[in-house]
């Protein structure tokens, strides 16, 4: 907090002491609160206002994203309910909601408090953004892209909107267009380390492969976690043939979050795909040991024994699978035909 900062908000206790039914000092505080980011405060402040106005809208909205943020959907509603029983005409209440019923992957409600928002103010791009992240999230990657072109309509420097579009396009396999997306961005924001990532991946898929890696490059110089950039880079070069690098660049991000499996189990796919099984194996396992509830790594380490011939240690690993994700139908599926050729095999009488 610096000096100015502390000033303004004894200066403002002292004026809320003298006079507590200004509720200006209230809001003023609670905004100080807020950038600061301590969210408690936040919440005292609004609380203490509510108890002199109990139909201040804003106080209401606030205390809402406040329990939004804590991850306390119902209470957030709650709020944002009482505020728009007062007020509504206001949008953002019901942008709002639309929010909570995202969260909650009720999409036809999120939808009808979007389309709210929109009727009420339809020129602001971020409840464009909202829908189009809505339809996003229901693999809807049409309709969604065509929510994220209105959103750049209006707000052509959009970094959300440009970045999930470009997400959004690269779902699609239009690479050019993601490419073009991602670029807008980082000429906005060159130090964005995640578009730096999702540009070196699709110049991979491009088959742009020095450009890409120059991209990875940049991302590893650049602020920021380097576990992702690694795992993308290794995914690249080993797109190129370069397993190798590929495998220390696995390596590197394994040293980085060793109680992370995602590096790991790569890894071990890198390894199956050019047979060292034995190796695949141990990476797996170990991986299974780091996150014993992953039924796709026991689907994983199934496959490698299947590829070892171990058709036992195969099917207790599908197994488990199965049992950890029975609604999965491909893990289902690929059990069920390993344990029907198991069963023919040994009722031929042969060796299995």
């Amino acid at each position: 907090m610096t000096k100015e900062t502390e000033k303004q908000i004894n200066d403002l206790i002292m004026a809320m002491a003298k006079d507590p039914q200004n509720i200006d000092n209230y809001h003023k505080l609670s905004e100080l609160y807020l950038q600061m980011e301590d969210y408690d405060r936040v919440m005292s402040v609004l609380e203490s206002l509510l108890t002199i106005k109990p139909d201040d809208v804003q106080a209401l909205v606030g205390m809402g994203t406040m329990w939004f943020y804590e991850k306390d959907f119902r209470k957030s509603l709650s709020y944002y309910n009482r505020a728009l029983e007062i007020n509504p005409k206001n949008y953002l209440i019901y942008y709002n909601i639309g929010n909570v019923f995202a969260e909650w992957k009720n999409f036809p409600k999120a939808l009808f408090y979007y389309n709210r928002a929109i009727d009420l103010n339809s020129t602001n791009p971020e409840i464009y953004n909202a829908i189009a992240l809505l339809y996003q999230d229901n693999d809807d990657f049409v309709e969604s892209k065509a929510y994220y072109e209105k959103a750049l309509s209006l707000d052509p420097e959009n970094i959300t909107a440009l970045v999930d579009m470009g997400n959004v396009c690269f779902k699609l396999f239009d690479y050019e267009t993601a490419l073009e997306l991602y670029k807008k961005v980082f000429v906005l924001n060159p130090d964005n380390k995640i578009v730096a990532i999702c540009i070196g991946n699709t110049l991979t898929l491009m088959k742009e492969r020095e450009k890409a890696y120059n991209y990875f490059e940049k991302a590893l110089q650049m602020e920021g976690d380097n576990y992702k950039a690694y795992i993308c880079y290794a995914i690249a070069l080993s797109e190129f043939g370069e397993h190798e690098m590929a495998d220390e660049m696995y390596k590197r991000a394994e040293a980085i979050a060793p109680k992370e499996i995602n590096a790991q189990v790569l890894r071990a796919n890198l390894y199956t795909n050019y047979n060292r099984i034995d190796l695949a194996l141990d990476l797996y396992k170990e991986a299974i040991r780091l996150k014993p509830n992953s039924a796709e790594t026991y689907m994983l380490l199934g496959n490698a024994h299947y590829l070892n011939n171990e058709i036992e240690q195969a099917i207790a690993s599908y197994r488990a699978s199965i049992n950890l994700a029975p609604e999965n139908d491909e893990y289902r599926l690929v059990y069920t035909q390993v344990l029907d050729e198991y069963i023919d095999k040994k009722r031929s009488g042969a060796n299995v």
